[in-house]
C-alpha cells in the first residue's frame, strides 16, 4: 500500500491527541477496579472515535490513532513486557516531574509474548476512518531508558537487543495490517552523548525488513509539559541522523523559536521534515498567521516539496480544546503559505 496524493505542505499530527475530560475520569475507574473488559473497550473505541473526529474536522491530510488508550507516552507499554518488576518510585511529594516516574528493573528475559498492542489500537482506529493515517511505535532506545539492567542482562547492549527484536516484530505486524506509514517515537535520542552511529543501527534494526513509508520523531520530551534536557539541540546528531533509514525525520522546532532549522541546510538530506511548527508545551493557542510565519522560516532551508507540516509532539499533556484550535491553526496556516506558493 502507498499513500494517497497528498497536497504541498502536508499536514499531519505526531501521534496522541487531547483527551477527552471523561476518559481521565475512566483511567481512575479502571485504576479502582470499577470497569469491565467490555466497559474499558468501549471507552477506548469512543475516545478514539472522537480524536479521530478532530483531527479529521480540522482539515489534517494525515490523520493518527490519537492513542487513547495509552497510559502517558510509554508508561502503559510496560504493562505488556514480561521479565521486569516496578521499584520504588523515588519521589512522591511535591510537583509531579521526571523523578516521580515508577522506575523499573529487569529480573528475566524481557519479552512481548502479545506485542505492545500498537496493532491493536491501529487496526481499531482504522476501522472508524479511511483517512491516510500513520501509526507511531516506540523505539527500542527510549524504551529502555527507565529500565535498569538486572536478570540475564550484563549490560545495556544485549537488553537493547531484544527491545529491537520486540519493536521489529510489533513494526513487521502493523505493516501486515496495513499501515503504509509508521512513525518510530525516539525522543530520549537527544539524551544520548555516546557513540551515535550506535543510534543508527538501532533505529536500522527496528525497521529491518519492513515495507511501509517510515518516519522517525525526534523531540526533547514533554512530560507535564516539561521538556528533559538541560540544553535542547540537535546539534550532536547531525550528520549522523541522515544515516536512518526513514523517509522522514519528525522534529521539534516550535518551542525553540524555530533554532536548529538551519541544520537541515547545513547538512543536506533527500529525507522529508516534518517541522514543528506548534508548541505543544505552550497554553494558548497559535494563530494561523504565527503558523504561516514559522512555515516561511522552515522553507528557507527545506525546499517545500520536502516539507511537512506538524506539532512540536503530541497533544496527550494539552487540554483538548487547546488541541483542537492549535491543530486547526496548524492547518489554516499551512493553507496560508500553499497559496503563496501557487499550490491548489
Amino acid at each position: 500500500m502507498t499513500l494517497p496524493t497528498l497536497p504541498l505542505l502536508p499536514t499531519a499530527v505526531i501521534g496522541s491527541h487531547g483527551q477527552p475530560g471523561w476518559m481521565w475520569l475512566t483511567r481512575e475507574a479502571i485504576a479502582q477496579g470499577r470497569l469491565g473488559p467490555i466497559d474499558r473497550q468501549e471507552a477506548w473505541e469512543d475516545a478514539t472515535r472522537l480524536a479521530l473526529a478532530d483531527m479529521t474536522e480540522a482539515g489534517l491530510d494525515v490523520i493518527a490513532t490519537g492513542e487513547m488508550g495509552r497510559a502517558s507516552f510509554i508508561v502503559g507499554f510496560y504493562e505488556r513486557l514480561r521479565g521486569i518488576r516496578n521499584l520504588e518510585q523515588p519521589r512522591r511529594l511535591g510537583v509531579p516531574h521526571w523523578d516521580t516516574n515508577v522506575p523499573l528493573e529487569v529480573v528475566d528475559r524481557i519479552s512481548a509474548p502479545n506485542g505492545l498492542g500498537v496493532v491493536e489500537e491501529f487496526r481499531m482506529a482504522r476501522r472508524y476512518t479511511d483517512r491516510p493515517m500513520k501509526a507511531t511505535v516506540p523505539g527500542p532506545f527510549t524504551l529502555c531508558i527507565p529500565l535498569k539492567t538486572g536478570g540475564p542482562y550484563k549490560d545495556r547492549g544485549t537488553l537493547m537487543a531484544d527491545l529491537v527484536g520486540i519493536v521489529n516484530a510489533e513494526v513487521k505486524a502493523l505493516g501486515d495490517a496495513g499501515a503504509d506509514f509508521i512513525q518510530i517515537d525516539e525522543p530520549n535520542f537527544v539524551m544520548y552523548r555516546g557513540d551515535l552511529p550506535d543510534l543508527v543501527q538501532v533505529f536500522n534494526e527496528a525497521v529491518e525488513g519492513v515495507k511501509a513509508k517510515l518516519a522517525l520523531h525526534v523531540c526533547f520530551g514533554n512530560l507535564n509539559g516539561r521538556p528533559f534536557p538541560a540544553v535542547r539541540s540537535y546539534r550532536h546528531l547531525f550528520p549522523a541522523l541522515h544515516g536512518v533509514r526513514a523517509d522522514q525525520l519528525v522534529l521539534e522546532f516550535a518551542n525553540r523559536e524555530l533554532a536548529d532549522v538551519g541544520l537541515w541546510k547545513e547538512f543536506p538530506s533527500d529525507k522529508e521534515l516534518g517541522a514543528g511548527v506548534i508548541d505543544v508545551k505552550s497554553f494558548k493557542a497559535e494563530a494561523p498567521e504565527d503558523v504561516a510565519a514559522r512555515i516561511r522560516e522552515v522553507l528557507k532551508f527545506v525546499r517545500a516539496e520536502r516539507l511537512w507540516i506538524n506539532p512540536d509532539c503530541g497533544f496527550f499533556e494539552t487540554p483538548r480544546w487547546i488541541a483542537v484550535a492549535k491543530l486547526r491553526a496548524m492547518v489554516a496556516g499551512a493553507r496560508i503559505v500553499r497559496k503563496e506558493l501557487g499550490a491548489a
